[in-house]
């Protein structure tokens, strides 16, 4: 997609997690920083009437479904990077601990992935699949509608050029007197559709940031998980010492 694309070349948008992410909830934090920017420049934007203006240049409503969406998923992305970082003090305990057998493994994606590996005849394929669905399963869903947010951009796009494709169509001649007016319904149409692939474009770009923080951060989860290694399992029979092989 255009902005999953735009917001890959952006300066540390695929780079590992950050020191002050695997804190305590420092994901969590980060995107709370991010949303507050965020509402900053919209409580700026709202000052200057920019909003006013969007709702009267857009009769599609358009552009406030996207608005909507894109509240909708931030919202999500911030309850997914709360979880997200649950799951790696959860990981750091284990890995202090050097064990993921202490605990039980409920809504703790390490230690059941360690734990089903270690059941006999387990299969670590299987389990290796149940960690990447749990770490990155959600965030499937959240692109695609970060993706709906530009088709829709593009759908009010196509509707503004209509709204002006027919108002060119219904002149039978060029009247000056009737310019004003004709002048009027063209710039509504172009309105219409650039608004809407404005909006569609932001949105996208600014929701993709943060998916794709999400996925690096479940991408180094996985990976730290898998580098763990349990303990060996020490055979409770006591090795035979100076005892001969034939005794």
């Amino acid at each position: 997609m255009l902005g999953a694309s735009l917001v890959s070349r952006l300066p540390g948008a695929r780079s590992a997690p950050m020191a002050l992410e695997r804190a305590d909830n420092g994901l969590f934090l980060l995107w709370l920083a991010y949303m507050g920017l965020l509402v900053f420049g919209s409580w700026l934007l709202w000052q200057a009437g920019a909003w006013h203006r969007l709702v009267q240049a857009d009769p599609t409503r358009l552009t406030l479904v996207i608005i909507v969406l894109f509240a909708a998923s931030s919202l999500w992305a911030g309850r997914r990077a709360w979880v997200l970082g649950q799951q790696r003090q959860r990981l750091n305990v284990h890995l202090a601990l050097a064990t993921f057998h202490s605990v039980p493994a409920e809504s703790d994606w390490g230690a059941e992935y360690h734990q089903g590996c270690a059941r006999p005849n387990a299969d670590h394929t299987i389990w290796l699949q149940v960690l990447g669905e749990r770490a990155h399963g959600p965030h499937e869903m959240a692109w695609w509608l970060n993706g709906i947010q530009l088709k829709l951009g593009l759908l009010g796009k196509v509707i503004g050029f209509s709204i002006l494709a027919l108002h060119l169509g219904q002149m039978d001649s060029f009247d000056a007197s009737q310019s004003t007016l004709l002048l009027k319904n063209l710039t509504g149409g172009l309105g219409i559709a650039l608004l809407a692939t404005v909006t569609g474009l932001s949105g996208n770009i600014l929701l993709g940031l943060q998916l794709m923080r999400l996925d690096r951060f479940a991408d180094q989860l996985v990976a730290d998980t898998l580098a763990a290694k349990a303990p060996p399992t020490v055979s409770e029979e006591p090795p035979r010492g100076d005892r001969s092989n034939g005794s």
